[in-house]
């Protein structure tokens, strides 16, 4: 497992199931315990590390209970990444996205690779994506001290108070503008936006007492479609106290979660493991989400994430050494399908993995491929080496040739188109204005693929 280094925790990897007994509750489709969780993802906490021929079994009950629940479908969004600013002071150990907000100051010379996008630019780039054939915009950004939910927001905050983590927009070269602007410009756009983390959130309501329920009530009023379940990390509070400890504990995550199920919002839910937790940690934070999603029955996938520690202060500072194993992404994947019995939905991510890992995790419970991703920027500065563009002609050949059939979907899975691998063209059509062509000309998604190919 991860090298955590010296770290110790109330929350440890000890059990009195048995693995025999866990994995026979996971073939019979059983709703399984923590200690079942437990059990499975280390392949028996009777001895140390991980078991091969357990592993396997593990594996196999997870893709036959794939294979039950969603059949032999691989399915991919096409979509692209706006990221509005990387300025942000949380000061996250696992996060090298961010760029220390006073760099963006106008008074400020120190220089920075960081960016800030007003919501024309916000627009027009999704605007040309929309053309192109995209029918999501995933935005995830920084919490930049100017941000607000709306004017009325801005207004109420007091730069004096530190609390409230404000500065005016006229301390910055260039002004964000609100979250409400930001969301309204990408939906006038034409694309299904999905944005507004739970961190997101809770910076949109900071200084006042309007609630999660008026900021995503608020922001489905502009134009927000669906909610990333981002800044979950690991919903242990003893872990996020190591990792993340000026972001929100994993009670105020719940709750913002609940408020965009009441405001009618679909959501994804993540983890991103492979750090400083234990075993016992992940499948925890499975059952937080599982006993959420039996309260709002509004999660539509759930979306493992391992942990890219290259160019991050946890890497940087010892914390850790390494991210999770080959063996630990494939048990992650496997028992997030077995655990989340109300979960349809569960997603290999070839950012994180590449193409040749992301497949095989499709054989180990995964049934979604990500999308195709103009543009991804949060993986690739932690030190992703995995390419940020997949074409639909990618995905067409890569799925098939695992013996599965590759279906175009929306963000909430309402929608679904097959492929037909052998069409002389393939390109989106979900999209509003798709219509089958490429994303990008063929000579560009070669030379994208090529180059994500090398980095494998």
């Amino acid at each position: 497992m991860t090298d955590a280094g010296d770290l110790e925790f109330d929350v440890v990897s000890e059990t009195d199931q048995s693995f025999e007994n866990a994995l026979a509750k996971a073939r019979d489709g059983e709703r399984l315990t923590v200690d079942d969780g437990i059990e499975l993802i280390t392949t028996g906490t009777d001895s140390e590390g991980i078991d091969p021929r357990r592993k396997e079994l593990v594996l196999e009950a997870a893709d036959r209970r794939r294979a039950e629940v969603v059949g032999d479908e691989v399915t991919f969004v096409a979509n692209l990444n706006n990221n509005v600013t990387t300025a942000c002071n949380t000061g996250c150990l696992f996060c090298n996205f961010k760029d220390t907000a006073h760099r963006f100051e106008t008074e400020n010379d120190e220089a920075h690779a960081g960016f800030t996008k007003t919501p024309e630019e916000s627009k027009a780039t999704v605007a040309d994506a929309v053309e192109r054939g995209v029918s999501e915009v995933t935005s995830v950004s920084g919490l930049h001290p100017a941000f607000g939910l709306n004017e009325a927001h801005r207004e109420a905050l007091d730069p004096d108070d530190p609390d409230h983590n404000y500065k005016p927009p006229e301390v910055y070269d260039t002004d964000p503008t609100t979250y409400t602007e930001q969301i309204a410009a990408m939906s006038e756009a034409g694309a299904h936006v999905h944005s507004i983390t739970p961190e997101e959130a809770h910076h949109a309501q900071r200084g006042v007492d309007w609630g999660y329920d008026e900021v995503y009530e608020t922001l489905a009023d502009a134009g927000l479609d669906t909610v990333p379940g981002t800044a979950a990390e690991i919903l242990v509070d003893e872990v996020r106290d190591v990792i993340c400890p000026g972001k929100m504990v994993t009670d105020e995550w719940v709750a913002a979660m609940e408020a965009a199920a009441d405001a009618g919002l679909p959501m994804t839910a993540t983890i991103m493991y492979g750090h400083v937790e234990n075993a016992a940690h992940r499948i925890q934070h499975l059952d937080v989400v599982r006993d959420l999603q039996d309260r709002t029955d509004n999660i539509t996938e759930f979306v493992p994430l391992s942990f890219v520690h290259e160019q991050t202060p946890l890497y940087e500072r010892g914390v850790v050494d390494s991210g999770a194993s080959d063996a630990e992404d494939e048990l992650m994947v496997a028992v997030s399908r077995l655990f989340l019995d109300n979960v349809d939905h569960i997603q290999s991510s070839w950012v994180k993995f590449g193409d040749a890992k992301g497949l095989k995790l499709l054989n180990c419970g995964a049934d979604d491929f990500m999308g195709t991703i103009l543009s991804e920027e949060i993986t690739k500065r932690a030190g992703g080496q995995h390419g940020e563009f997949r074409s639909v002609a990618d995905y067409a050949e890569m799925i098939s040739a695992i013996g599965r059939t590759p279906v175009e979907r929306s963000t909430d899975y309402t929608e679904r188109r097959v492929l037909d691998p052998d069409a002389d063209t393939l390109g989106p059509r979900i999209g509003p204005e798709a219509d089958g062509t490429p994303l990008v000309p063929e000579r560009d998604a070669d030379a994208a693929s090529d180059a994500a190919s090398a980095d494998d």
